[in-house]
Order: structure tokens, then C-alpha cells, then sequence
């Protein structure tokens, strides 16, 4: 599996994502600053809700294969600003979590996904193991992928 950055605001759920994709025992707990594991890199939320902090995300996105836009499913504004996705360079997915709590909220944030432009969206829920499957599938396919490039 190729690593991945995980970016998205404050309580989105990008920690609880990066401890079901590593298989690791949930533990909730606010992330401080960038954190490196394996397979995936986990953000603050911070760095995307504060510009100053783009640069680190644009720096560290650079390290990674994949950049995945999280969002809670009951978010009612936009996280992400326009063209954001084209400047980290990289092939960037969405995946809206949190949809054991709200199952018939996620149009307003798949809409606003796929205004930034992205194609690939997955809906999960890693507390309740909803849709990773199919993520977990998608994400060591493209592993398969770019070993065939080579």
C-alpha cells in the first residue's frame, strides 16, 4: 500500500480513519501536529482551516502517493477551497466519513467534492468498519497499479 495524506478539518475524522486503515485499536484523542505512520500521514485539521499552514500541507503532500479530502458527512459548508487539489499535484480522492451518524447526509458533501474536481469518492464510517472495505481495496490497488508502471 503506497502512502497516504489524510487532510481535513478539526473532527472530520482523519485520525479514526488512519487507525482502521493501519488495523491499529481506535483511541479518540485530538492530532497536534503531522503525524507519519506506515501507510499513512494524518493532519491536523488545522492545516487545512488556517492558510498559513497550506505550505506544510503542500510540503508533506509531496512525501506522499495519494491525497485523500476527508469530510464529515454532515458538514454544511465546503472544507476545501477551490483549485486546492491542483496544487498538491498528486491524485487526490475524497472519502466522507462518519455515515453510521448521518446515512442520508452526504449529497451536499459529495457535491462539493466533486465541484474540487474529484472522481473518486468513498463513504465510510472506520468506527463502525462501513465502506473500508472497498477504500482499503482501492487504496493496495493502487499500489498494483504503480508497481506496473515500473
Amino acid at each position: 500500500m503506497k502512502k497516504i495524506m489524510l487532510v481535513g478539518k478539526v473532527g472530520c475524522g482523519k485520525t479514526t480513519l488512519t487507525q482502521a486503515i493501519n488495523g491499529v485499536p481506535r483511541e479518540s484523542r485530538k492530532t497536534q501536529a503531522i503525524e507519519f505512520h506506515d501507510s499513512v500521514v494524518d493532519t491536523p485539521g488545522e492545516y487545512i482551516e488556517k492558510r498559513f499552514f497550506y505550505n506544510a500541507l503542500l510540503q508533506h503532500g509531496a512525501a506522499c502517493d495519494l491525497i485523500a479530502f476527508v469530510q464529515d458527512c454532515r458538514d454544511t459548508i465546503s472544507t476545501f477551497p477551490p483549485g486546492f487539489a491542483v496544487l498538491l499535484k498528486k491524485p487526490v480522492i475524497g472519502i466522507i466519513t462518519k455515515i453510521d451518524v448521518s446515512p442520508n447526509h452526504q449529497g451536499f458533501v459529495r457535491e462539493s467534492l466533486e465541484s474540487l474536481g474529484i472522481k473518486e469518492i468513498y463513504e465510510v464510517s472506520a468506527k463502525e468498519g462501513i465502506g473500508m472495505e472497498a477504500l482499503m481495496t482501492f487504496l493496495k490497488g493502487k499500489e498494483d497499479e504503480m508497481l506496473e508502471e515500473r
